[in-house]
């Protein structure tokens, strides 16, 4: 079963989130505050994270680099915070998603499907590669990266974004077609998130992050990966 960590302190939202995942079938451990987050993942090693930014004792976003240092398990964010510079610092800190309350069941519930899914492990096939730059190594087939020798952290996210890049190597990729492929169907408009992401692999694995070889962005259409 999958485990769901709902970090929220607000109880009426608590408490429809753990009856709507339960009856779906999720195993689901909750928090209230950050402290309290941090200790439970460390002991449970949920599948998925619900998180709420405006926690009592800390900012949800030191929550999520808190994880960050040790897991790259999902990140749905919940928060009544709408501005984009906010949905930005979330999703740079290593969130997968954000969602603004008020919100509806089902939405939530179809992201937090496609957050799990993107964090699955694909089966091998034919299509498994090993695509090989100066500065770094993809394994399409073990789902790693390695930069001069050592293994590259990349989030699910992160992970997911890079794959469809690299299998569609020296082809331009729109930005609505890459919202898609690694969010979701209901996707098409979030170009933020590409913005934040592409910055995040840059830093990651180019040479020069401000001068990107690898991850080139193509004004006003998408991006394109070369070797």
């Amino acid at each position: 079963m999958t485990r769901v960590l709902v970090i929220e302190d607000e109880p009426q939202i608590v408490r429809a989130l753990v009856i709507n995942l339960r009856a779906r079938k999720y195993e689901v451990d909750t928090a209230h505050d950050g402290a309290g987050a941090l200790r439970l993942a460390a002991a449970r090693h949920p599948d998925v994270v619900v998180l709420d930014l405006g926690l009592p004792d800390m900012d949800g976003v030191e929550v999520i680099r808190g994880l960050r240092g040790w897991t790259r398990v999902p990140i749905l964010v919940l928060s009544a915070r709408h501005s984009s510079d906010e949905k930005v610092e979330a999703l740079d800190a290593g969130a997968d998603d954000y969602v603004t309350k008020p919100f509806g069941m089902d939405e939530l519930l179809a992201r937090l499907r496609a957050a799990v899914r993107r964090a699955e492990p694909t089966g091998g096939g034919e299509e498994d590669v090993l695509v090989e730059t100066d500065e770094f190594t993809v394994d399409l087939a073990a789902k790693k990266v390695r930069k001069h020798g050592r293994d590259v952290r990349l989030t699910p996210t992160e992970w997911h974004l890079l794959e469809v890049l690299v299998r569609n190597s020296g082809r331009l990729v729109g930005q609505k077609q890459l919202l898609q492929e690694v969010w979701g169907p209901s996707y098409g408009t979030e170009t933020n998130y590409l913005r934040v992401y592409m910055a995040q692999l840059r830093r990651k694995l180019e040479a020069d992050p401000s001068h990107p070889k690898h991850f080139v962005t193509e004004p006003g259409m998408g991006y394109r990966f070369e070797r």
